[in-house]
């Protein structure tokens, strides 16, 4: 495997990222460590996990999945230097007043128990959820900064921040010298190309930071497994795809699939493999619920788009024009 810098660092991560959001959720902890294994086997040593995953499911607190990584690596003997482990800080893991949001008091006590769930001293990439509106962007980077310093964080990255923000946040740790966002996790997928291409890509792109992004597949919709005139499944994953069944959408899965046949390979390679060919974009981040749709993922590292299906791809999904109408 071909492994990237992040950015403008030394680290090194495969082009696949294995999101996590899934672990302790849809998936189990016995599986869990069988998709890990085989990730890890498969040549991807970057893994991406947050500490609010899966407190949406009743009856979970937070921090399954953190903890699920952490029994894994606890129990696989893998070298802890031979994986990048990135988690987010910002979204509610209490009833408190401070149990949220990037204050330095949430940071300093969110970092303590995601070490103590992920059972490492360190974590690679520390990563700001979204931002937050009642802390200023200083304490936040001077907190970060701190925890780089003692060695419990490596590198810092933000999550979902909006192009004004991402800048004010360079700006401040550049005037500061505080250590800088080095990564970015945007929502970005072929049918939702504008809110990363509009401005964040070009900020991206001219201060080398690295592009790790979420939903690459569109929540499924790129799989190709939702079809016009095709009853939906019935799932609360389905029901939310409902809005992704446009017209312009369709004409896009038709198109895909014939450049999958051409290829003889999925829908969804096609889908991870235009975005592999953006140099900007550093490592999409991929979820698996089992070890088949692991390899299937896997599979868009062996696809080469020719000139004309990226430019096809670009057509059937162009933006640009549309606002311009």
């Amino acid at each position: 495997m071909e492994y990237r810098k992040l950015g403008r660092t030394g680290l090194k991560v495969s082009p696949l990222c294995m999101g996590t959001m899934q672990f302790g959720w849809s998936v189990g902890q016995e599986e869990t460590q069988r998709i890990l294994s085989a990730t890890v086997d498969s040549g991807i040593n970057f893994i991406d996990t947050a500490d609010i995953y899966s407190k949406w499911v009743d009856g979970n607190p937070g921090g399954v999945s953190e903890t699920y990584i952490g029994n894994w690596l606890k129990g696989s003997h893998i070298p802890r230097d031979q994986i990048v482990i990135a988690t987010k800080v910002r979204g509610e893991m209490g009833k408190g007043p401070n149990d949220q949001g990037l204050s330095r008091v949430h940071i300093m006590q969110a970092v303590e128990n995601s070490l103590r769930r992920l059972q490492t001293d360190y974590i690679d990439l520390y990563q700001a959820h979204w931002t937050d509106d009642d802390t200023p962007i200083e304490e936040t980077l001077r907190a970060f900064d701190d925890l780089v310093k003692q060695g419990k964080v490596r590198y810092v990255g933000a999550s979902n921040y909006a192009t004004w923000e991402l800048m004010q946040a360079l700006w401040t740790s550049d005037k500061n010298n505080l250590a800088r966002f080095d990564s970015l996790q945007p929502h970005y997928n072929l049918i939702e190309r504008d809110e990363f291409e509009r401005e964040l890509r070009a900020v991206c792109k001219a201060y080398e930071i690295g592009v790790i992004p979420y939903s690459p597949l569109a929540g499924g919709f790129l799989t190709g497994k939702y079809r016009k005139n095709t009853p939906l499944p019935e799932s609360k994953r389905a029901e939310g795809r409902k809005r992704s069944m446009t017209d312009k959408n369709m004409l896009l899965i038709d198109g895909m699939e014939v450049i999958a046949l051409r290829h003889q390979a999925a829908i969804s390679q096609v889908a991870i493999a235009w975005m592999l060919v953006d140099p900007v974009i550093t490592s999409p981040i991929i979820g698996a619920t089992s070890i088949a749709q692991l390899n299937e993922n896997l599979g868009a590292l062996n696809i080469h788009l020719a000139e004309d299906e990226i430019a096809s791809l670009n057509k059937l999904t162009e933006w640009k024009k549309e606002e311009d109408d």
